[in-house]
C-alpha cells in the first residue's frame, strides 16, 4: 500500500514538473540560465539580437559550445525549421524561445529519476521513497528544469553513478564493464564544467577499487584503464575540434588554401589556433582577483548556508550522520582494502552507506576551496543525498518539515525571485510586434534598472532591426539613473519614439525624483528583488502589491 501511494505521488510530482515548465515558471534564478546557452544560440541560429557574454567571445573562450548546440541549439533549429516549412506561422516567439530549451532540460531531468530507481537497490535505499524525495524537491522542480550547465553536470554525475554501481545476479558487486562510457562521461563533464572532476573523483576511485578488487589478471586491469584513457582522449579531441572551429572559424580550406602550405604548416596553424575551453576556464577561475569580480564568500558558505538553502533538513541530517559515521568507521574506512576481503559489504551498510556520504561531502569540500560559492553549484549532490536519506528509518519523522520547506523553495525560486522580468519581456515582445507597430515603424528604448540582466533573445528582434534599443542599467545609483533617464527624455523628438523604464516597485521612488512624467504604467506581479528587498513595514501597509511588483513605465513626451 505504501509503495502504491509513493508511486502515485511520484507520478503526480513528475506531471507537475512537466506542467510547470510549460506554464511557464516565471522565477528567474540567475543570468547564467540564459547567458550560458539559450541567448548565445538564439543569436547564432535564429539571428536574433542578443547579448554575448564574455565567456563566448573569441578573445576569451571559457565555455564549450558543444552542449549549448546540443540543447538550446537543437530546440531553436527545430522551431526555425517548423516556421520555414510553414507548419506553424508564428513558431518563433518569446514563449517558444523560453520554453523549448527548458522543456528539453525537463525531459533530460528524468535521467535523474531513472538513475535513482536503478541505484536505490544497490545502495540499500527504498526506490520509491528516494524517487518521491527527488521529485518533491524544489531543486528538481526548479533548478533541473532550467538551462544551467550545473543541471547537465548533475545529469552526467547521475549517469556516472549508474555506470560504477553494477551487480551480478547473485547479488555481489560486479566488476564494471563500461570503462569506455565512464571515460566519455568524465571528459564530457569536464568540458561542460571543469568542477565536474570534484563530483567524479569518488565514483572514479570506487570504480578503480572494484576493478582492482576483482582479482583479474594484470592484462585485464590494463585493458580497463586503457579503454578509459583512449575514450577520454577521443572525447576531448571532439570537444577541442568543435570549440576551435566555433571560436576561430577555422576551416581546412582556409588553412590549406595555398599550394605552398605543407601538411606540417597546417598542423602548426591548427595547434596555434586550438581552443581548450576548460583550461581557459580554470586559468580564469583560479585567479582570486577574477573570482572577486563575481563575489567572494566565506569558505564555509556551501556547508553552512547553500546546502541548507537547497536541501533543508536532509543536508543537516547528512552532516549529523557524517559525524557519527566518521567517529564509528574511521578505523574501518582506513583499513577496509587491507583487512576486508570479499564483496564490499561494509560500503553498503544497512545503517546508511558511508560511501554515499563520501560521494556527497568530498565534492562539497572541493567546491568549498573556491571563494565564489553559489547554491546552484551544489545541485548535482541531490542524487547521493536522496539515496542516503531514503535508506531505512531515515528522515521519516521530518516529512512535514520536508514538504513545507520544498513548497516554500518552489514558491520563492519558481515564482517570486525576479519573477516579473520574464512576463515583462513577454509583454514588451507583444507590444513591439503588435500590428500597430508593424504597420507604422516605431522606435523603442527599453531601460532596465535594478533587475537581473534581461535576455534580449526573448524580445524576438532580428539583428537587422535597429528600431529597438535595450539599455541595462543593472544596479545603477540614483544620480546615474536620473542622468540616463533625462538624457533619453531629451532625445524624445517624435511621437513614434517610445521609452519604457522597467524598475522594481521597491526603487520606483528613485525614478519619480528624476523630474520626468509617465503616461502609462503597467505593474507585473509578483516580483521579488533580493538586491532591493521590500521593507516589512511597507509590506504590512496597503502598498504591499507595488512593493512585490515590477513596473513598466512609459515616458511622457
Amino acid at each position: 500500500g505504501a509503495a502504491m501511494v509513493a508511486r502515485a505521488l511520484w507520478a503526480l510530482l513528475a506531471a507537475l514538473r512537466a506542467g510547470w515548465c510549460l506554464l511557464p515558471q516565471s522565477g528567474y534564478l540567475h543570468p547564467d540560465e540564459f547567458f550560458q546557452a539559450p541567448e548565445v544560440m538564439a543569436g547564432d541560429i535564429l539571428n536574433l539580437q542578443v547579448y554575448y557574454p564574455w565567456e563566448f567571445l573569441s578573445s576569451s573562450p571559457c565555455r564549450t559550445v558543444v552542449f549549448p548546440l546540443m540543447t538550446s541549439g537543437v530546440t531553436y533549429w527545430v522551431i526555425k525549421s517548423l516556421q520555414q516549412l510553414d507548419i506553424c506561422s508564428n513558431c518563433i516567439n518569446s514563449y517558444t524561445l523560453l520554453v523549448s530549451p527548458r522543456l528539453l532540460f525537463t525531459v533530460f531531468s528524468f535521467i535523474l529519476d531513472y538513475s535513482v530507481y536503478q541505484l536505490a537497490p544497490f545502495w540499500g535505499a527504498d526506490p520509491w521513497k528516494a524517487l518521491v524525495l527527488l521529485a518533491g524537491s524544489y531543486v528538481t522542480l526548479v533548478f533541473y528544469t532550467r538551462t544551467f550547465t550545473n543541471t547537465l553536470e548533475g545529469l552526467l554525475f547521475a549517469l556516472l553513478m549508474v555506470l560504477i554501481s553494477s551487480r551480478k545476479s547473485s547479488g555481489s558487486s560486479a566488476e564494471p564493464t563500461s570503462s569506455s562510457l565512464i571515460g566519455v562521461i568524465t571528459t564530457a563533464g569536464f568540458f561542460n564544467r571543469p568542477t565536474f572532476l570534484a563530483f567524479a573523483l569518488m565514483p572514479l576511485l570506487y570504480w578503480a577499487g572494484l576493478i582492482v578488487d576483482s582479482k583479474k589478471s594484470i592484462k585485464t586491469l590494463i585493458n580497463h584503464f586503457l579503454k578509459f584513457i583512449l575514450c577520454a582522449c577521443f572525447t576531448a579531441s571532439v570537444f577541442i575540434a568543435a570549440d576551435t572551429f566555433y571560436f576561430t572559424s577555422v576551416g581546412l580550406d582556409n588553412l590549406y588554401s595555398t599550394n605552398k602550405s605543407s601538411l606540417i604548416d597546417v598542423i602548426v596553424q591548427l595547434h596555434d589556433k586550438m581552443v581548450v575551453t576548460p583550461f581557459n576556464f580554470l586559468s580564469y577561475n583560479l585567479n582570486p582577483h577574477n573570482l572577486a569580480l563575481h563575489g567572494t564568500h566565506p569558505r564555509v558558505t556551501h556547508f553552512t548556508v547553500n546546502g541548507v538553502m537547497l536541501f533543508g533538513i536532509l543536508h543537516i541530517l547528512a552532516i549529523s550522520a557524517g559525524f557519527k559515521m566518521l567517529k564509528k568507521y574511521v578505523h574501518q574506512l582506513m583499513l577496509v582494502r587491507w583487512c576486508y576481503h570479499g564483496p564490499p559489504g561494509l560500503l553498503v551498510h544497512s545503517e546508511g552507506s558511508p560511501t554515499l556520504l563520501l560521494f556527497y561531502f568530498v565534492p562539497l569540500a572541493f567546491l568549498s576551496l573556491f571563494s565564489h560559492q553559489e547554491p546552484r553549484f551544489l545541485i548535482p549532490l541531490i542524487l547521493p543525498l536522496v539515496l542516503f536519506s531514503a535508506s531505512p528509518n531515515r528522515a521519516v519523522k521530518w516529512k512535514l518539515l520536508i514538504v513545507l520547506f520544498n513548497l516554500l523553495g518552489a514558491l520563492l525560486f519558481g515564482c517570486l525571485h525576479q519573477g516579473g522580468l520574464i512576463p515583462c519581456l513577454f509583454h514588451l515582445e507583444q507590444l513591439i510586434h503588435s500590428p500597430a507597430s508593424s504597420s507604422h515603424l516605431r522606435h523603442y528604448t527599453l531601460l532596465f534598472a535594478h533587475t537581473y540582466m534581461p535576455p534580449r533573445s526573448l524580445l524576438n528582434i532580428k539583428k537587422t532591426d535597429v528600431h529597438v534599443e535595450v539599455i541595462d542599467m543593472a544596479g545603477a545609483g540614483e544620480d546615474t539613473l536620473c542622468q540616463t533617464v533625462e538624457q533619453q527624455a531629451s532625445n524624445f523628438t517624435s511621437s513614434d519614439c517610445h521609452i519604457f523604464i522597467i524598475i522594481p516597485g521597491t526603487v520606483r521612488g528613485t525614478v519619480t525624483k528624476c523630474g520626468v512624467s509617465f503616461k502609462n504604467e503597467t505593474l507585473i506581479f509578483p516580483h521579488l528583488s533580493m538586491e532591493d528587498p521590500p521593507q516589512i513595514p511597507v509590506l504590512s501597509s496597503g502598498n504591499w502589491r507595488s512593493q512585490l511588483g515590477l513596473y513598466i513605465l512609459e515616458l511622457n513626451r
